[in-house]
C-alpha cells in the first residue's frame, strides 16, 4: 500500500494570466505527482465553486485562501490516505467541505487535489494515466472538436455564439483530423486577413470574430473549409457551443450582436433553420440551462440528426445526467473536472451518461494550464471525444501534441465521426 505523506499546494498562472492552484501530492515512498486546477470564463450555475479571495490584489482573483485551505484541512485529512483509493480521497475531499459545491475549500482547490492524487498513483503504478484509467479496457483515440473562431465570454461577446470548431469528419487518424484542422484554421486566418478583419486570437486560441452578425461567422467558416480544400460536411462539419445561458434566462434570449429577440420556441425555429443551412453535426448548449422545457423539445426535433451536448445544463453532476435521461434533454454529456471538482463525480457523471446512451466529450476551459491531464482522461474513459480550445496558444497544443505522442508511441485506435452521438 503506497500512502500519502504530504500535500502541498503553489499558486501558479492560466492561460489568461490569473492565479490558479497547482497541488504536488507526495507518498511516503518518494514518488510525486501534481494537478492544475483549469479555470472558466462561462459557468455553469451549479458547478463547483471556485475560491477567490476578493479585494483589490490580481482584481480579487488570488487563490491564498484556497491554498490555506490545502495546507491546514486538507493535507492533514489525506495524510496517510492510500493513493489508489481515489474514490476515498475524492469523499474526504467532499465531506471535508461539506456544502457540496466545494464553496469552503474552494473547488480549485479541490479539483487539484483530486487530479494530483490521480497523476501520482499512475506514477506509483508505473504506468501512463490512460493505462492506469483504462485497466484491461480497449480503447481507442477521441475525435477533437476544435475551434475556429472564438465568441461569447471567451472573446468579449464580439458575437453571441461561443465557440466556433469543427470535426474532421474524414479523418482516420487524431494526427489527420489535426491536420485537417490547421489547414482549415489557417484558411480562416487567411480570409480574415483579406478582410481586414484580422485582429488576433480570443482566449482558446481561435480568430478573434470580427463579424457583423453570427450567420456571418457561419458563412465565413464554411469558406474556411471550402478554402482549405475540404468539402463541408462530408470531410470536415461544423460544431458549435452556443452557451446560451450567456445571453437566456427565463425562456427569453437576447442576441445582442443583431439586436434581436427570441422566446424559447424561436430561438429553437433559428437553430433549426441553422441546422438546415450549415453542415453542423453537434451543437452544445443551445438552449439556457433554466430552459429545460426548450432542450427537451430541440432534442426531440433534432436529436436524431445531429448530436446536442449539454454543458451548463449537466455540470458534470451523475444526478443531473440521470434526470435529462428520463426526460429526453440533450443527447451527450460535456465532462470538466473542475465543474464536478472531483475526478470521481466525473467518472460518475461519465458512467451514467454511458447508461443513458449518450455521448460523451472531455472538454478543457477558457483558462488552462500546460496540464494534459485531460487527453488521458478522455482516452482512459474511451470518452470518444475530445474538446481543448484551437490550434493555438500553448497550453492548447500541449493536450493536442500529448494525443499525438500517444498515438505515435501505442497501438491505439481512432474513434474517428463514429464517435459523434447522432450517427
Amino acid at each position: 500500500m503506497s500512502r500519502i505523506k504530504n500535500v502541498r499546494g503553489r499558486r501558479i498562472w492560466d492561460s489568461r494570466g490569473w492565479p490558479t492552484v497547482e497541488v504536488e501530492i507526495r507518498l511516503e515512498n518518494g514518488i510525486t505527482g501534481r494537478g492544475l486546477a483549469p479555470a472558466g470564463a462561462s459557468c455553469g450555475t451549479h458547478e463547483a465553486v471556485e475560491l477567490r479571495d476578493g479585494g483589490t490584489s490580481l482584481a480579487g482573483r488570488d487563490v491564498q485562501k484556497a491554498l490555506r485551505n490545502i495546507h491546514t484541512l486538507i493535507a492533514p485529512a489525506l495524510a496517510g490516505i492510500d493513493i489508489h483509493d481515489q474514490q476515498q480521497i475524492d469523499r474526504i475531499l467532499t465531506e471535508l467541505d461539506g456544502s457540496g459545491t466545494f464553496s469552503r475549500l474552494g473547488g480549485n482547490a479541490a479539483v487539484a487535489c483530486s487530479m494530483a492524487a490521480i497523476n501520482t498513483a499512475a506514477a506509483d503504478a508505473g504506468l501512463p494515466l490512460w493505462k492506469y484509467l483504462a485497466g484491461d479496457q480497449t480503447v481507442a483515440l477521441p475525435l477533437p472538436q476544435i475551434q475556429i473562431f472564438g465568441g461569447g465570454a471567451h472573446a468579449g461577446r464580439r458575437i453571441d455564439i461561443q465557440d466556433l470548431m469543427v470535426i474532421a469528419t474524414g479523418a482516420d487518424s487524431f494526427q489527420q483530423a489535426l491536420v485537417m484542422t490547421a489547414e482549415v484554421y489557417h484558411s480562416a486566418g487567411r480570409i480574415m486577413k483579406q478582410r481586414g478583419q484580422l485582429n488576433g486570437v480570443a482566449d482558446e486560441g481561435g480568430w478573434w470574430p470580427a463579424f457583423s452578425s453570427n450567420e456571418e461567422a457561419l458563412d465565413t467558416l464554411v469558406k474556411a473549409i471550402e478554402g482549405a480544400g475540404f468539402v463541408p460536411g462530408e470531410e470536415v462539419a461544423i460544431a458549435l457551443d452556443i452557451a446560451a445561458s450567456e445571453f437566456g434566462k427565463n425562456g427569453h434570449y437576447r442576441l445582442a450582436l443583431e439586436s434581436s429577440d427570441y422566446d424559447s420556441d424561436g430561438m429553437c425555429e433559428l437553430l433549426l433553420g441553422w441546422l438546415e443551412r450549415y453542415p453542423i453535426v453537434s451543437i452544445e448548449d443551445p438552449l439556457a440551462e433554466d430552459d429545460e422545457q426548450g432542450l427537451i423539445a430541440f432534442t426531440k426535433a433534432a436529436g436524431s440528426r445531429v448530436q446536442i451536448v449539454g454543458d451548463d445544463y449537466f455540470v458534470t453532476n451523475a444526478q443531473r445526467v440521470i434526470t435529462a435521461a428520463e426526460k429526453g434533454a440533450c443527447n451527450a454529456v460535456l465532462l470538466k473536472a473542475n465543474q464536478a471538482g472531483t475526478l470521481s463525480e466525473l467518472r460518475q457523471a461519465f458512467s451514467e451518461a454511458k447508461k443513458a446512451g449518450y455521448g460523451t466529450i472531455v472538454s478543457a476551459r477558457s483558462g488552462e494550464t500546460e496540464d494534459h491531464l485531460i487527453v488521458h482522461l478522455a482516452l482512459g474513459l474511451n470518452a470518444g471525444q475530445l474538446k481543448v480550445g484551437s490550434m493555438a496558444r500553448s497550453e492548447r497544443t500541449a493536450k493536442w501534441n500529448e494525443a499525438i505522442r500517444l498515438e505515435d508511441s501505442h497501438p491505439l485506435g481512432f474513434f474517428g465521426v463514429n464517435a459523434l452521438n447522432h450517427q
